[in-house]
């Protein structure tokens, strides 16, 4: 029969990690609104059986304002015993297609997230994205680049002087800045021109 692990959680830490599972960032476990878990025993070795995080199944301490959470784990063998504490981890969901760009390539407004896109001749142009979260200094675009394209990071100034060409220079955010008539490009996580990083996987959570 299954073991059930009362997790607490503040009220926002479970509105975030539902609305990760409803974005896909999260594994699904099976269920209308369960996510994987894994867990962690007290002496640090991992548990050899997937849970899953039930979000059906939630009640608040009113004196506290915590969430209880429940994880659901099978237990064929007994290793799970009433009263133990264990850690529980919440596996993240790889994110497919999906590239890492800087944050600062992208411009965020009402009507949407851009990016510049630099072409191999230096010429510019807009590009609508859509970002689906953040991993460290990098957006998580899904939707509107290709794997190689570059898009420019640093060196708006001089599309704001009417610029139609740039010059590509690989972007390194430990360097200075991109000289006037430069923009800095950069592989993967980078560009002030940089060609996005092909799938990256959404930030994991731990509880």
């Amino acid at each position: 029969s299954p073991l059930y692990v009362n997790l607490s959680q503040s009220a926002n830490d479970v509105l975030q990690m539902r609305e990760a599972l409803r974005k896909g960032q999260l594994t699904r476990a099976p269920g209308a609104e369960a996510a994987r878990v894994d867990v962690l025993l007290e002496n640090g070795q991992a548990y050899p059986e997937p849970g899953r995080l039930l979000f059906s199944d939630l009640s608040v301490d009113p004196a506290t304002g915590q969430v209880s959470v429940r994880a659901e784990l099978p237990n064929p063998q007994g290793l799970l015993l009433p009263g133990m504490y264990v850690r529980v981890r919440l596996e993240q969901a790889e994110v497919p297609n999906a590239m890492l760009i800087p944050q600062q390539a992208v411009t965020r407004g009402s009507r949407g997230d851009s990016v510049t896109v630099v072409a191999d001749d230096g010429s510019v142009a807009p590009r609508q994205v859509r970002i689906e979260g953040a991993q460290g200094n990098s957006w998580i675009v899904t939707d509107g680049l290709k794997p190689g394209e570059k898009v420019m990071v640093e060196g708006a100034m001089k599309l704001a002087l009417g610029a139609k060409k740039v010059k590509p220079v690989p972007w390194e955010p430990n360097k200075p800045k991109a000289q006037a008539g430069q923009a800095q490009a950069a592989p993967e996580k980078g560009a002030s021109a940089a060609p996005a990083a092909a799938s990256a996987p959404a930030s994991a959570a731990s509880r």
